[in-house]
């Protein structure tokens, strides 16, 4: 999750939501990582876990990702929960609950749902401390979004409470 976490810190840099994420192998080898970067490239499928996926796709020469695992520091939103489901992989860690949009235990489980054809195990709440005062920190020094608005976030406890509430 460390791993995950300093691709988070670099975010920022583009102006994109500190949130990181890290695919390992079987083997623990690190097969792929990704930060945000839909501010950095204008994709809005550019999130840290669809990042670090496809690199790690590319790096084991296909889609297929059994046996790995993702860390990523705040817990996947469905685009990601369905990624992670549909690239095979065997478990998902992540660190922050997202109430507003997470879909691996919080608000959805899309990964834990017995009508798709895989599973991945889930383990939620590691080092959730640390990556949700990351991104409660970026949303209280930011307070609007990009487009004008008010910050997405700003009302959001992430992190440390179980899955359930």
């Amino acid at each position: 999750m460390r791993l995950a976490l300093a691709e988070a810190v670099r975010a920022p840099e583009t102006g994109d939501v500190p949130v990181g994420a890290v695919v390992l192998g079987p083997d623990g080898a690190l097969l792929g990582r990704g930060r945000n970067e839909r501010e950095a490239t204008g994709d809005p499928t550019a999130h840290a876990e669809v990042v670090a996926i496809r690199e790690a796709a590319h790096a084991v020469g296909g889609w297929r990702l059994r046996g790995c695992t993702l860390l990523v520091t705040l817990e996947p939103c469905t685009m990601c929960a369905g990624a992670v489901v549909l690239s095979r992989l065997e478990r998902v860690v992540y660190g922050a609950l997202d109430p507003k949009a997470g879909a691996a235990g919080s608000l959805w489980d899309l990964v834990r749902d017995r009508r798709l054809n895989h599973r991945p195990e889930v383990i939620a709440g590691v080092l959730a401390p640390e990556c949700g005062a990351l991104l409660t920190d970026f949303f209280r020094a930011r307070p609007e979004d990009p487009a004008g608005g008010p910050a997405a976030a700003t009302d959001t406890d992430f992190g440390t409470r179980g899955p359930m509430g």
